[in-house]
């Protein structure tokens, strides 16, 4: 999109100086080789992660399909490059190795297809593109490998209704192998984001920062800059575990699904940088997983008086988790928001035994004496999770 249809500068020198003259996007079919591609690896860091469900980009915008679609001849991973059913191969891996719910991503629309860019041009008054490769597809993906999430974006500016989405949605949640499991985002045309959806997602890296009265995906990347592998990022171009954390507690507290974006490579891996980031969340949610699973929003998402602490609540124990990103030097810790009572409120930091003494401040706030740890006898190393029962 950048090198042929933006033609901006930077991709139009790089891909003139590195590859020879005449080279097309589709060139690049062939060199997507995926030959260290393994589905059982990447199923076993996934799990790893403690994540709850992984969304597999099986087309993107440039609409090649990463299984063998009927509807996308000589342009998907069957018949070019790889010639592996990687939908099939990583479905199989996740269902066998993982409680993971398995997704996948979707893109209605395509930049360069002829028959989009017809239709476009007649104001979607026609719906060659539609009718005879993005529903069939969609249609297809879900016969064949039963996701219990359809994450659908790229809406090409046109309606819902050229895109017939009430249409498949209709038969999605009434007469699909996955009627009764499946969920959906809410990017099926014009106006529909934010506004119509099993979950919304509103705009890419969203995070309002406060409640919202409808279910609501995070969908950010650990690469700042790009939702792909890019050979040239620099270290600082990731975010640390300390800034995934931030994100997943900011997320949870208001409502919100985290869903972390890795970009793998041309040959099938998963970077180890990425790697490593993924473990690094999975050994935070082994300590502090009862602060985010399974939680509802507190009556505060955050507190009044210490930044930097959110709430989550567990209807089920009736305890209230407050996560802090900084350990206070002084070792006492102030919150605004819990009311507490004394000879019922008891105050514990996840991951250590001992109860914490505290005092309560009036009709509102507390003031915790958190232990004195050596760094080794920490919980973990980012972000502690307080848990408060009796509480208000």
């Amino acid at each position: 999109w950048y090198w042929q249809k933006e033609k901006r500068e930077p991709y139009v020198k790089f891909m003139e100086a590195n590859y020879p003259p005449g080279f097309s996007y589709e060139d690049f079919g062939p060199l997507f080789t995926a030959e260290f591609f393994d589905p059982n690896q990447w199923a076993d860091i996934l799990k790893a992660s403690g994540a709850k469900y992984v969304v597999l980009t099986s087309k993107h915008h440039e609409g090649f399909t990463l299984w063998g679609s009927k509807y996308s001849w000589n342009w998907n991973a069957v018949d070019v490059g790889p010639k592996r059913d990687l939908v099939a191969e990583l479905a199989t891996s996740v269902r066998n190795r993982t409680g993971l719910h398995f997704g996948l991503y979707h893109s209605l629309f395509e930049w360069f297809n002829p028959l989009f860019l017809e239709d476009a041009t007649n104001v979607f008054k026609t719906r060659k593109f539609p009718t005879s490769k993005s529903l069939p597809e969609l249609y297809e993906i879900v016969t064949k490998y039963q996701p219990e999430i359809i994450w659908s974006d790229g809406n090409g500016n046109a309606p819902d209704t050229y895109w017939n989405s009430t249409g498949f949605l209709a038969w999605l949640y009434n007469d699909s192998p996955v009627q009764d499991t499946v969920v959906t985002n809410d990017r099926w045309g014009v106006g529909s984001i934010c506004t119509h959806g099993g979950f919304y997602t509103c705009s890419d890296r969203y995070n309002p920062g406060h409640l919202l009265p409808h279910k609501w995906e995070n969908c950010m990347t650990i690469d700042k800059r790009s939702w792909g592998y890019r050979r040239n990022a620099q270290l600082d171009d990731y975010l640390t575990i300390e800034d995934l954390v931030k994100q997943l507690v900011e997320t949870v507290s208001c409502g919100g699904n985290l869903l972390m974006n890795i970009g793998p490579t041309h040959d099938g891996r998963i970077a180890v940088v990425f790697e490593e980031r993924l473990r690094q969340m999975g050994a935070w949610l082994t300590v502090n997983g009862e602060a985010i699973y399974g939680t509802k929003p507190w009556r505060a998402q955050n507190d009044t008086v210490t930044p930097e602490v959110w709430y989550t609540f567990s209807p089920k124990e009736g305890k209230v988790s407050a996560v802090f990103l900084k350990w206070p030097v002084s070792g006492t810790l102030e919150l605004g928001e819990p009311q507490a009572k004394l000879g019922e409120t008891q105050v514990k930091l996840v991951g250590y035994k001992e109860l914490l003494k505290w005092v309560a401040l009036g009709e509102k706030g507390i003031v915790i004496a958190l232990p004195q740890l050596t760094p080794k006898q920490l919980p973990c190393q980012w972000g502690w999770t307080l848990q408060l029962t009796g509480i208000n």
